[in-house]
């Protein structure tokens, strides 16, 4: 049986946890740059408006990473579960793909003022 104590506790939740929700999925901003690490180290970092496609390969393992009309998408990998691949387009400094098979992360940053877009902060 549902007790009063329940239905505060949900309001509660729901009212905290909306608004961090909204927070979170629209804090990010656009970058200018793309930055693809392989092995947790620098492979290289390219304008986001200038449209390539960057091999990235180790090891027998292929990523081929595709920056297009201001957004980067994993095109190909050889990985099985090609969650990487499926991740889509990306443009904002908060966002990332992540092939853990093959260790290769890009990430969107920012130069502006010098700030790369690696921390989160909120100040008050």
């Amino acid at each position: 049986m549902i007790k009063k104590a329940d239905i505060i506790l949900l309001i509660v939740i729901l009212a905290v946890g909306i608004p961090l929700a909204v927070l979170s999925l629209s804090s990010g901003t656009g970058g200018d740059k793309v930055k693809i690490s392989l092995n947790g180290k620098v492979y290289g970092t390219y304008p986001l408006h200038e449209d390539r496609v960057i091999e990235v390969s180790e090891d027998g393992h292929t990523n081929h990473i595709t920056i297009k009309d201001g957004q980067v998408s994993m095109s190909y990998s050889t990985c099985r579960n090609q969650v990487c691949v499926n991740t889509g387009a990306i443009s904002e400094t908060k966002d990332a793909i992540v092939c853990l098979p093959n260790r290769v992360v890009v990430e969107i940053i920012s130069s502006v003022n010098g700030k790369g877009g690696d921390a989160d902060v909120i100040s008050g």
